[in-house]
């Protein structure tokens, strides 16, 4: 990232964070409070707003319920990418079309793609159980494996969660990780989550997408939830590191980099 986009990108967490805190800002404020002209802020709104994070009203901006809340499970440096994972889940969105039925595992950034699917017929089958506290368009069939609630994430896993896997099939799946990389594969730091990841792997007849911010690509966890052969596609953001994302593709996983700076 060169220093003007990196200027951008730290105004803009800059606001996020006072959001995060006050829930609703007006341009005013924030122009005061950080010393920034309002033209700029009002634009920074307006891509806030592109990408689902705010309401704008004349004025000011209320934050999008839920959207960023913070999760104890993450660390304090994964809850700082909401731009990153904003982007990413927008992409994925774009991929699913009218009439898909598609797998969405336990991870914040592939919760939000249901958050950007609009206008069409999908069945989203899921262990996420934040999703149903996830506003989603009327079209938007949730469908919950059920199972014990790992209470961190509030995922579901266990025996019923896969039991029910194993008797559906998706024609696309999208699965956050723990970290990614040509040499380890996708991996995660939770062991039960495991069984849930192959399985949607497994069962999924289509494209495999990996939706992973640039956080996680090189990195390694302990539980391997498959292999590289079995990926079709990452989505991940510009920061990602280039020699990792170079590895991956000699082992044919097709890469596709979205920038969180930019409208859609």
């Amino acid at each position: 990232m060169n220093n003007s986009k990196g200027v951008v990108y730290k105004r803009q967490q800059l606001i996020l964070e006072y959001l995060k805190k006050y829930k609703t800002a007006r341009v005013d404020d924030l122009s005061r409070e950080f010393s920034i002209s309002p033209i700029t802020i009002r634009r920074d709104l307006e891509l806030f707003q592109e990408k689902g994070i705010v309401n704008r009203f004349h004025g000011g901006a209320t934050l999008t319920d839920g959207l960023l809340d913070d999760d104890p499970s993450l660390s304090e440096s994964a809850q700082k990418y909401e731009l990153e994972k904003h982007a990413i889940a927008q992409k994925a969105a774009s991929l699913v079309n009218d009439r898909d039925t598609i797998f969405i595992n336990s991870s914040s950034t592939a919760l939000l793609i249901l958050h950007y699917l609009k206008n069409k017929h999908v069945i989203v089958i899921t262990n996420n159980g934040k999703a149903l506290q996830v506003p989603k368009d009327p079209s938007v069939e949730l469908v919950l494996t059920g199972g014990e609630i790992y209470d961190r994430k509030q995922s579901m896993v266990g025996e019923y969660a896969t039991h029910l896997l194993c008797r559906v099939t998706a024609v696309k799946s999208f699965l956050g990780v723990g970290g990614i990389s040509a040499n380890a594969g996708i991996t995660t730091f939770v062991l039960q989550e495991t069984a849930i990841n192959e399985l949607m792997l497994k069962r999924c007849s289509g494209p495999t997408y990996i939706v992973a911010d640039h956080s996680k690509i090189g990195k390694e966890n302990n539980f391997l939830s498959g292999t590289i052969s079995e990926i079709s596609c990452l989505i991940t953001d510009t920061k990602a590191d280039v020699h990792q994302l170079n590895l991956l593709r000699e082992k044919g996983v097709d890469i596709i980099t979205v920038d969180p700076l930019e409208k859609n």
